[in-house]
């Protein structure tokens, strides 16, 4: 499954880099609502919680499936500022129909809500349905829909002093620290695709991401839990946006009528390379066969060749080499030579990683 952006015709110029305060509070803000998806963060999630005072914790909790689950899409600026308050600027600016709709995928429940008219400020009918799904979710989600329907400027405002709040609190400290990362992640990405390309830049985002040409047509394909499309060609471009907290999400906005975002965690020193999904499956696969999990049981104990494997499983050695082969497509062998022998060792580092491997590829 994929998210797919068509960039066909589009110019590098419009292909843009940049970090967003309200796209990295944004972030945060789901780390604190679910301090699971980060293990990482568990230290400065629990530092920050305690630090926070209760009542900004009840009105966070009041707001908190505007990033738990799903984020709203006015959370990760298309254009980003050098300021929260300049951002936050320009969510006001956005029109209640387009604010309202964004706040409801979220608090109803993404994969189950599209608005036929675009605006259940403007339809009975996906008013109600907006309604009875947020009730479905819990109380205080239909509580917070119904007054976001009964009075989208009010909610507005309130959500807007919450996240000034948030800056206070604790965002403004952990922005100044994480600033000059996320700014110099973003210069090496411009600069990657001014010299390698669009395909250059992608690969050092994430392998999960990736271009795709042929037919007269270009595409941005991200690995995702759902097949959609969007274009990026009459919409302003794309903007991508490194993120600190975010690890190991890829945040793509690509609903009808926002620009084509992209929030990808920056690269971090000495971490390993996250993988792709379809990686994450393959290697499963492969350990999933029980003549290949005894091979590889038996050289993660040390390196053996083909036909010391053979004669251990009283096997044949090209039915040794074809399961060999497997675990090695799947990046779970290494081998060395002694003389004219091969031997072959389980890649410990890439087995032991298979477990947070698979929770960060369905995490993303």
């Amino acid at each position: 499954m994929s998210l797919s952006i068509d960039i066909t015709g589009l110019p590098p110029e419009r292909l843009l880099f940049a970090p967003s305060p309200l796209g990295e509070l944004n972030a945060m803000l789901h780390v604190l609502a679910e301090p699971a998806h980060h293990p990482t963060l568990h230290g400065w999630a629990a530092a920050t919680t305690t630090a926070i005072k209760p009542e900004l914790a009840d009105r966070l909790l009041e707001a908190d499936f505007l990033w738990r689950s799903s984020r709203a899409d006015f959370l990760v600026p298309a254009r980003p500022g050098a300021s929260l308050t300049e951002e936050l600027d320009a969510v006001d600016r956005i029109d209640d129909e387009l604010y309202v709709a964004a706040a409801l995928v979220t608090t109803c429940g993404s994969s189950r809500l599209h608005f036929r008219s675009g605006s259940p400020l403007t339809d009975p009918e996906d008013r109600e349905r907006a309604r009875e799904l947020a009730l479905a979710r819990g109380p205080r989600q239909a509580a917070f829909a119904d007054r976001l329907l009964a009075d989208p400027p009010a909610v507005r405002a309130l959500v807007r002093r919450l996240l000034e709040d948030c800056e206070q609190a604790f965002f403004a400290d952990a922005w100044r620290r994480v600033l000059p990362d996320l700014a110099a992640d973003a210069r090496h990405k411009a600069d990657l695709l001014a010299r390698h390309g669009l395909a250059g830049a992608l690969a050092a985002i994430s392998p999960a991401v990736t271009l795709e040409e042929g037919g007269g047509r270009r595409r941005i394909v991200v690995d995702k839990l759902q097949d959609n499309t969007a274009s990026a060609t009459d919409r302003g471009g794309v903007t991508f946006v490194p993120t600190a907290f975010g690890r190991p999400h890829l945040l793509v906005v690509h609903a009808r009528g926002w620009q084509p975002v992209l929030q990808y965690p920056m690269a971090e020193g000495g971490s390993d390379d996250p993988v792709s999904l379809a990686l994450v499956q393959q290697r499963l696969e492969a350990l999933a066969h029980p003549l290949r999990l005894r091979l590889a049981r038996t050289i993660a104990r040390g390196p053996h060749t083909t036909g010391e494997l053979a004669d251990a499983w009283q096997l044949t050695a090209p039915e040794v080499s074809r399961h060999l082969a497997v675990l090695r497509k799947a990046g779970l062998l290494t081998t060395r030579r002694r003389g004219r022998y091969v031997l072959y060792e389980l890649d410990l580092g890439a087995s032991a990683r298979l477990g947070a491997d698979l929770l960060e590829a369905v995490l993303r």
